[in-house]
């Protein structure tokens, strides 16, 4: 979304300025993107690494016969690990220097492929690729829609998040009182949710480089922008697993 307020006034000034932060964006862009692929890249070795060998599984799960079936300590830390860095992230951000941001994109990242290590001894490797492909897929279409769009997403942005609260408070309702039809009522509402998300996220990451155009907080604006769009790319992959996976 190009900035009217960018360049000088004469004519020749402002095709300039216009035209480097055209190139800018598209780098901008490729870097959040490159960020989020190796992002998903590490996740995936870690959760295949948990999956793989017995001796990494048992320091976060109980396994028995290829299954988990309990939590170890040091396995409800890695899986709530996350929330906390990303919390410490909302509330440092302005502080953090870019290293100290790029460590905590990878940090979670990485603890992210423990928590998703559980697919893969839910359900088969087959499924698990189908899904992620398919995942992929709908990821690139939502966010090409939001990266072109000349839509103001931001009221739906809005209205995603209120039904992103909701969609948290009914999981922790249906993990003590669990129902099928509430897990399938969650299962929709979490891919609908988080398929928005895509395409809000992705024209919240173009406005937000108009504003760090020209500063050097357009890496931190990168890291940041690359961890909502894995976010939101994992979620959708777990959601569409609970319809398309085939359990073990």
């Amino acid at each position: 979304m190009a900035n009217p307020n960018f360049g000088s006034v004469n004519r020749t000034g402002t095709i300039t300025d216009q035209a480097a932060y055209d190139v800018g964006l598209r780098a901008h862009m490729l870097r959040v993107y490159n960020y989020m692929a190796s992002g998903l890249a590490l996740s995936g070795i870690v959760a295949y690494a948990v999956f793989a060998s017995n001796d990494i599984a048992k320091l976060f799960f109980q396994v028995e016969g290829g299954f988990v079936v309990g939590m170890n300590l040091l396995g409800w830390i890695a899986i709530f690990a996350p929330l906390g860095l990303l919390l410490l992230v909302s509330v440092r951000a302005a502080t953090m220097s870019v290293g100290a941001v790029q460590a905590v994109y990878w940090a979670v990242t990485a603890l992210m492929g423990v928590s998703m290590s559980l697919l893969l001894f839910r359900y088969t490797g087959a499924s698990v690729f189908r899904t992620f492909f398919i995942t992929a897929a709908a990821f690139g279409a939502l966010s090409l829609f939001g990266y072109t769009t000349k839509r103001d997403l931001s009221a739906v942005g809005k209205f995603l998040f209120m039904g992103l609260i909701g969609l948290i408070l009914a999981s922790l309702v249906n993990m003590f009182w669990p129902s099928g039809t509430m897990t399938f009522i969650i299962s929709v509402a979490g891919v609908l949710i988080f398929s928005g998300l895509i395409a809000y996220d992705t024209q919240r990451i173009k406005d937000q480089y108009a504003q760090a155009w020209g500063t050097d907080t357009a890496e931190k604006v990168a890291i940041f922008g690359a961890l909502s769009l894995y976010l939101d790319f994992v979620n959708l992959f777990q959601f569409l697993m609970m319809f398309m996976g085939q359990r073990r």
